[in-house]
């Protein structure tokens, strides 16, 4: 039986051990790797490109599209499953754009991932319902009409710290003012800069001013 080799790229601890154990519990799969970043991801590549890559696009390193991009210009058969918390057009379409087959949303049910590759190698092309919908409503809107609200991929907290940091507070300050820890906070910080796909304070702000998640 011929078996799928599969390269996860995702730098959350317990998606990655999720999306693995979900790959090597298949009989028909092989798990060719799994890496935490863009530079890890590209040694790979160097080595040999998987039949599936599952790429997360917010890389503390990097965008995934760009891996998606090498990938599939060093092998065109690579089918590539995006996994990500982003479900704005930006990344939708980019990630698109760059050669991705299939785009689900981390709110997706771990058990589905198998599926979704089989469905990639049988010519499919898996898509969360909510972003199929999105996709959908965008061609049938006409150019002039505003956008819809995208959702946010932060959670309250994280929200509530980033306009205050946006506001000028140091971390220290938020502490101060959220009665939390400035560990606490810095750790809502890195968070939010993995979700945004941005790597420094300036460009948080710039990039939740605009996806719309500041007023």
């Amino acid at each position: 039986m011929a078996t799928t080799s599969v390269l996860v790229v995702e730098d959350e601890p317990e998606f990655l051990r999720l999306y693995c154990e979900a790959i090597t519990r298949e009989a028909d799969f092989r798990l060719a790797g799994a890496v935490t970043t863009l530079a890890a991801a590209l040694a790979v590549l160097e080595q040999s490109v998987p039949d599936v890559l599952v790429v997360d696009l917010g890389l503390p390193d990097g965008n995934g599209a760009d891996l998606i991009r090498r990938a599939v210009r060093k092998r065109a058969d690579c089918d590539v499953l995006v996994v990500t918390v982003f479900g704005d057009d930006e990344h939708v379409i980019g990630a698109i754009e760059a050669g991705a087959t299939g785009y689900l949303l981390k709110d997706s049910p771990p058990g589905e991932l198998a599926r979704c590759i089989r469905e990639l190698r049988a010519g499919g092309a898996p898509i969360s319902p909510s972003i199929a919908r999105r996709l959908l409503a965008r061609m049938r809107a006409p150019a002039d009409r505003p956008a819809a609200p995208q959702p946010s991929p932060l959670s309250e907290r994280e929200a509530e710290i980033l306009g205050m940091v946006a506001k000028g507070l140091s971390f220290a300050e938020v502490a101060g003012a959220l009665d939390i820890s400035a560990h606490t906070v810095v750790a809502h910080v890195k968070k939010i800069y993995r979700k945004l796909a941005v790597h420094s304070r300036g460009e948080a702000v710039f990039e939740a001013k605009q996806l719309g998640l500041l007023k």
